[in-house]
């Protein structure tokens, strides 16, 4: 027989490992909670001579599920304020959903990997020792696993940095839209995934300002070819926007514009406007077809 000792006095830590040990399909095993001087401590004895590593292995595959699930969210509130102590509370929990919302976007390659970590420093542990004291192994046993929680916050301060420099060019645009008066009363922007054209009220042609130097804002955020369209549009300060929406979709930019000029754009999707250049773009697609076929 071979005993594992388990010494924490994490109430959450015992409960979960005493309910999964109760109904657990670990066989040869028997187990008792007994409180010492410092620790409440867990004995778990394997009761057969053979095949130890089956009961390694299936006490660090629970220990690696309740780490994860009870600790990760406290290793990484640490890596927060010891990393970027600059950010206030309110940044700090911003910075925090946004892992949230990376671990999520890709869950079970996240998952794999940090539970392969966790797993494998669990069974290398117990393997050579039989007293396992939770919070000094948490402390000190989990490097790669940090690492790992290190990176994913790493690139989740990256995003809420964007994200606040988005939003702080939205905010300056939209101070300089309040500020000045309208140059035209409509605008039409012709929009698709691969180009924007402007329309005036009389449904004539709007050259597209490409002089980079009379551009109305500076910002790290780029749309590419649409970088030229907001900036026409700046110089422009319709009174409305019909944003015509040939692909049916909006992404970033359509976004970017909504935010910006707020209840001056209305988005179209079914005019006359809408249906002839739909109707284009129909026509092109078939004779570049043809020429391919």
């Amino acid at each position: 027989m071979k005993s594992l000792c388990i010494k924490t006095n994490n109430s959450k830590v015992l409960d979960y490992l005493l309910n999964e040990l109760k109904y657990s399909e670990i066989e040869n095993i028997c187990f008792s909670e007994n409180q010492f001087k410092n620790y409440k401590n867990i004995i778990i004895h394997y009761l057969s001579d053979n095949n130890y590593n089956y009961f390694l292995s299936k006490i660090s595959n629970l220990l690696s599920f309740i780490i994860i699930d009870e600790f990760e969210d406290i290793f990484m509130k640490r890596i927060i304020d010891k990393n970027y102590f600059y950010f206030d509370a309110i940044e700090k929990n911003k910075i925090l959903k946004n892992c949230y919302n990376i671990l999520s976007d890709e869950y079970y390659t996240w998952f794999d990997k940090k539970f392969n970590t966790v797993y494998d420093s669990i069974y290398s542990f117990i393997s050579d020792n039989k007293v396992l004291v939770l919070d000094g192994f948490l402390n000190f046993r989990l490097q790669t696993y940090t690492s790992i929680l290190d990176d994913i916050v790493s690139e989740s301060v990256n995003t809420y940095i964007i994200e606040k420099e988005y939003m702080e060019f939205i905010s300056l645009l939209k101070l300089y839209i309040n500020s000045q008066k309208n140059n035209h009363n409509i605008v039409h922007l012709i929009y698709n995934i691969s180009e924007s054209i402007l329309l005036d009220e009389n449904k004539n042609l709007i050259l597209n300002s490409d002089e980079i130097f009379n551009a109305k804002y500076l910002s790290d955020i780029s749309f590419s070819s649409n970088d030229y369209t907001l900036n026409s549009l700046l110089n422009l300060l319709p009174q409305k926007i019909y944003i015509h929406l040939i692909d049916n979709q909006t992404d970033e930019f359509i976004n970017t514009l909504q935010l910006i000029f707020e209840n001056r754009v209305s988005i179209c999707l079914n005019c006359e406007i809408c249906n002839l250049y739909r109707y284009q773009k129909t026509t092109i697609n078939k004779k570049e077809q043809k020429r391919h076929n």
